[in-house]
């Protein structure tokens, strides 16, 4: 109790030390934070909402009568698929862990040399990761499935795993984040008798670790989401993802009325863990600003 009533005191002392124009921006700052989460209240709204307050209108913000009637339809409408919804879930689960640890150390073990190890072409091998983000997804299709039918990976984990380790948006921000470490205190620990790869994984990750952060949440979201490795590269319903199981389900439902119901859940439960991830995450990235200073 005295520990709230000081939190008060102490919250109420810096409210009064704020002048008009710095109290007038917290009020603007809520006000857009509130705006922001919106779209999240909505659609967890939506996906409990039963079918009268579904197609009424004007359509509402919020649900009135809660119903789980379209969590049953969902779970009605799976239970008919010939493959267990379990199975799809356990592939995006299994591809999306080892994504988010593949692609973040993919993509360190990429930027630590273009930006520590001044080899030559250095500069040419990062401007040709910058140029990768000009192109559509649609233009490297068809390069993607050669690679990957001559690898003879087809129809397996790894043909999930192998297109998505290449993030050159990772690159960058990794590399980007590397560059202020300074080139002295690499040059300690060299001194010291620290390999590279010691100095890779002591020093250079600890201190990156905002940025691996943000990396391991764009990897999560590029593979939960991902619905091309299932339709391009696996042959068997038993190897696609989650996504993709959705992705066609509510497909199937876009014509049909009386399952708009089980299409607001399966969006719901596509959603629920991209926010999660986020949350942990982003509470990494803060508190590892506030701790990993350079001394």
């Amino acid at each position: 109790m005295v520990q709230r009533l000081l939190g008060l005191r102490w919250r109420g002392s810096r409210l009064q030390a704020m002048d008009g124009f710095q109290k007038l921006l917290t009020l603007l700052m809520i006000a857009l934070s509130v705006f922001m989460l919106l779209p999240i209240v909505y659609i967890f709204n939506h996906a409990f909402k039963p079918y009268h307050e579904l197609f009424v209108y004007p359509p509402t913000f919020f649900v009135r009568e809660p119903s789980f009637q379209n969590i049953n339809e969902l779970l009605s409408v799976t239970s008919r698929s010939t493959v267990p919804m379990i199975r799809y879930l356990f592939n995006s689960v299994f591809i999306s862990g080892l994504a988010v640890v593949f692609v973040t150390g993919v993509s360190a073990l990429c930027a630590f040399p273009i930006s520590k190890h001044k080899f030559p072409g250095a500069k040419l091998a990062f401007s040709t990761i910058l140029l990768t983000l000009m192109f559509a997804p649609e233009v490297i299709q068809i390069p993607r499935y050669l690679v990957v039918s001559n690898l003879g990976i087809m129809n397996t984990y790894f043909g999930h795993l192998l297109p998505m380790l290449a993030m050159p948006i990772g690159v960058f921000l990794l590399k980007q984040f590397i560059d202020q470490i300074p080139d002295a205190l690499l040059e300690a620990a060299r001194i010291d008798g620290a390999n590279e790869f010691y100095v890779f994984i002591r020093i250079v990750i600890p201190v990156c670790m905002p940025a691996i952060a943000t990396v391991a949440i764009l990897a999560f979201q590029n593979s939960w989401g991902n619905v091309e490795t299932s339709s391009l590269f696996m042959l068997d319903d038993e190897m696609k993802s989650f996504a993709f199981f959705l992705s066609t389900l509510t497909n199937n439902l876009a014509g049909n009325v009386a399952m708009q119901g089980a299409a607001a859940v399966a969006s719901l439960i596509m959603f629920v863990p991209n926010l999660i991830v986020f949350i942990i995450l982003q509470g990494k990235v803060i508190a590892t600003m506030a701790h990993s200073g350079i001394k």
